[in-house]
């Protein structure tokens, strides 16, 4: 069973940066295209950057030329650097794993999340 554990984050005043961490475990980590998901309370979870396995990235709008989502294969970690942080930005921050499993569809994984405070 592939775990993810996410860490990096904190609080920060407005303008700040911060970098968060996703280390997976239990998985083939080159296989699998990766996620960051962000959740106010009370709301769903919004997709706010993702890269593929073989390193292509995607980011929301609202995050573009701020925020850079990265790998390191070789750590099995997935990075998420965020700068020009806003208070808007202020939410709980969730890795996803999406893994794949052939005929049988994706596995998708989540860690539990880290707590991003941004401060006006």
């Amino acid at each position: 069973q592939a775990e993810l554990v996410e860490s990096g984050g904190g609080l920060v005043q407005a303008g700040g940066s911060l970098r968060l961490s996703c280390v997976a475990s239990g998985t083939i980590f080159d296989r699998n295209d990766m996620e960051w998901y962000r959740q106010f309370p009370g709301k769903e979870r919004e997709l706010v950057a993702r890269i593929t396995r073989g390193g292509s990235t995607n980011y929301a709008n609202f995050v573009k030329g701020r925020f850079t989502i990265s790998r390191d294969n070789a750590k099995d970690t997935v990075f998420l650097e965020m700068s020009s942080l806003k208070p808007e930005d202020t939410a709980v921050y969730y890795c996803k794993m999406i893994e794949p499993n052939g005929r049988w569809g994706d596995i998708e994984y989540w860690g539990d999340g880290t707590q991003v405070t941004v401060s006006s």
